[in-house]
């Protein structure tokens, strides 16, 4: 019991915001559990993760607004810290998921891990700027998948 009040203590420093639905995102606590030791994995102490799931409008604007990029992505990642502790905001929009899910050939909810584990990754310091760093996010994406969905 105690470890049970502890899990959901911790995970609790890593929230879901639905600005759009998402379907099929269950079993969240334990996905809150995952991430919040994925993080620990990588010495990150966890003050508060918020993921907000919107649409491509939404974070469209924010695209525009704060990275001044005037086009559709899937994810954004903030990293707010000010110190050691981990404050960050991850914006998914779920239409480009969705959408990236068909092009690729792989069933939503696969798609909506990787990008959920891709922000993740940006918080443990891994970039996607040039191709190089690109392969390497692509292959831990591929591992933490792997070892979520064993």
């Amino acid at each position: 019991l105690r470890f049970l009040e502890m899990s959901e203590k911790q995970s609790s420093k890593v929230q879901f915001h639905f600005l759009s639905q998402v379907p099929n995102l269950k079993k969240r606590t334990a996905l809150k559990t995952f991430l919040l030791s994925t993080l620990k994995k990588k010495h990150r102490q966890v003050g508060a993760v918020n993921f907000i799931f919107c649409s491509d409008d939404y974070l469209l604007n924010i695209n525009k607004q704060f990275l001044n990029h005037h086009y559709f992505t899937d994810i954004i990642t903030f990293d707010l810290s000010e110190g050691t502790e981990l404050v960050a905001e991850i914006y998914i929009s779920v239409d480009r998921v969705k959408d990236n899910a068909s092009s690729f050939k792989t069933s939503f909810i696969n798609e909506l891990h990787r990008v959920i584990f891709h922000g993740v990754l940006h918080l443990c310091g891994l970039k996607d700027k040039t191709p190089k760093e690109s392969a390497e996010m692509r292959a831990a994406e591929q591992k933490i998948l792997n070892r979520y969905f064993k």
